[in-house]
């Protein structure tokens, strides 16, 4: 008897073991087949860009294909959803960023909860606005700007790329901190509503670094503060507007995520790859051109990102009652 029980003790705590090794195999193996990144957005933009710059380094490292899907619409929704529904084997992927923290309260009928049903992977990076103005505005500096809006109440505009997009949402934060009056103007991307501010139809945008770089440059705009610490490469000589407005501080960033439910095997071998990449210095420095800053970190540390973001950003649009059309 007490033979048969040793056996089948030694037979119990090896069952025990395999789903373990199952796991640890899964995520050695991963991935055996090429992966989607799946973008939420048109080509050519900032979210498509950090993608194509990652992808290859990506498949480099592990030895598979990771292949750009753009599927645009509903603000990020379509091609969010099209992840949530998919298989959670770690085969396709969330290309994150800032909107899906400010659509979580923006929308109210979404079909997923992201916070619920997306899981963090890793962070990519960083990149700030810029508060412009064109050159014949009469403000320099953002006091100045302060002192004029509330000189001038009702009569200043301030453009965006579209209702809930970060360059609207920084410009309702900074309403919110400063009690300054601005009419929101939508437009349907930051092209057409940087030429209407090059014109004087709006006197000012919070626009990401990215787009607004090539104009800043070119005398078209007057950068007069980086919406992020520290001062940015580009444009060291401009200020940081928390410098002025205590506490003011929005970032576009982005990361990667998977359907809820992979395995975390498989997010780790991701993070881990991302991280490596993020510490390349051909990598490092293509981000940099791009005008952002790295964010390296565990998956623990992106999802809080994403936590936080979601419940500031959620304030904000409570408090300046802003709805989708």
């Amino acid at each position: 008897m007490k033979l048969l029980r040793r056996k089948f003790l030694h037979l119990a705590a090896g069952a025990a073991v395999l789903p373990a090794v199952s796991r640890l195999a899964h995520g050695q193996t991963y991935p055996s087949r090429p992966v989607r990144i799946v973008v939420p957005f048109a080509p050519a933009g900032p979210n498509d860009i950090i993608a194509r710059v990652l992808a290859p380094w990506l498949s480099e490292r592990l030895g598979q294909p990771f292949i750009i899907e753009n599927r645009p619409g509903g603000a990020t929704n379509v091609g969010t959803e099209a992840v949530v529904n998919a298989a959670p084997d770690g085969y396709t992927v969330l290309l994150v960023s800032s909107p899906h923290a400010i659509n979580a309260t923006l929308y109210d009928k979404l079909h997923f909860n992201f916070m619920r049903d997306i899981a963090p992977v890793a962070g990519i990076m960083r990149i700030p606005n810029v508060m412009v103005v064109a050159p014949t505005f009469p403000a320099r500096s953002v006091p100045d700007f302060i002192s004029y809006a509330k000189s001038n109440p009702g009569k200043l505009n301030f453009a965006s790329s579209g209702i809930g997009a970060s360059n609207h949402m920084s410009g309702e934060l900074f309403k919110i901190m400063t009690g300054i009056e601005m009419a929101h103007v939508p437009y349907r991307s930051s092209g057409p509503a940087l030429t209407d501010l090059f014109a004087g139809h709006v006197q000012v945008m919070f626009d990401a670094i990215t787009s607004t770089i090539e104009h800043i440059k070119a005398d078209r705009l007057c950068p007069l503060a980086v919406t992020s610490a520290p001062r940015s490469a580009l444009i060291a000589e401009t200020p940081v507007m928390s410098d002025f407005v205590p506490g003011y501080e929005v970032s576009n960033w982005f990361g990667l995520g998977m359907p809820s439910h992979t395995p975390a095997e498989v997010i780790d071998r991701l993070n881990i790859a991302v991280n490596e990449g993020l510490t390349d210095p051909k990598l490092k420095g293509r981000f940099a051109d791009l005008g952002g800053t790295t964010l390296p970190g565990s998956p623990a540390d992106f999802g809080k990102l994403i936590a936080d973001e979601t419940e500031k950003w959620g304030k904000v649009i409570r408090m300046a009652h802003i709805k989708q059309e």
